[in-house]
């Protein structure tokens, strides 16, 4: 919880930080045009890539497989997709990152593990 607190007061400082400066160096209207059109593209992107993972999970629960690697990646597109919405460089980049298959899949494995180290310590319950 503490580092959710640092992160939501870094990120936007940072943020404002990095909004400021490539207004002094590039004007005002580029900035908002780039920042427009990220939140467009990124909206796109994520909307495309959204619905085909939606479709994944459908034909693998169709044959009775578990989509859990599909879930993860639904979760990550969703993520991806929420920061390229936010104003800003910085989460513009995290979140066009997380929209790149290859990162995907690194995020992915990252979050099994943690995953899988969360419930083997007994701290999450999972009731059939």
């Amino acid at each position: 919880m503490r580092y959710i607190l640092l992160l939501m007061i870094i990120v936007p400082a940072a943020e404002i930080g990095v909004l400021l400066l490539s207004g002094n160096t590039i004007g005002l209207w580029p900035t908002l045009a780039i920042i427009l059109l990220t939140g467009v593209l990124g909206a796109y992107l994520a909307k495309k890539q959204g619905i085909e993972t939606i479709r994944k999970i459908q034909d693998q629960l169709r044959y009775g497989q578990m989509p859990g690697d599909a879930i993860l990646e639904g979760a990550c597109i969703l993520i991806g997709g929420t920061l390229l919405l936010a104003p800003g460089f910085i989460t513009d980049a995290l979140g066009f990152t997380l929209l790149l298959p290859s990162a995907r899949k690194v995020l992915k494995n990252m979050l099994y593990i943690g995953l899988k180290k969360w419930m083997n310590k007994g701290t999450i319950t999972i009731i059939r």
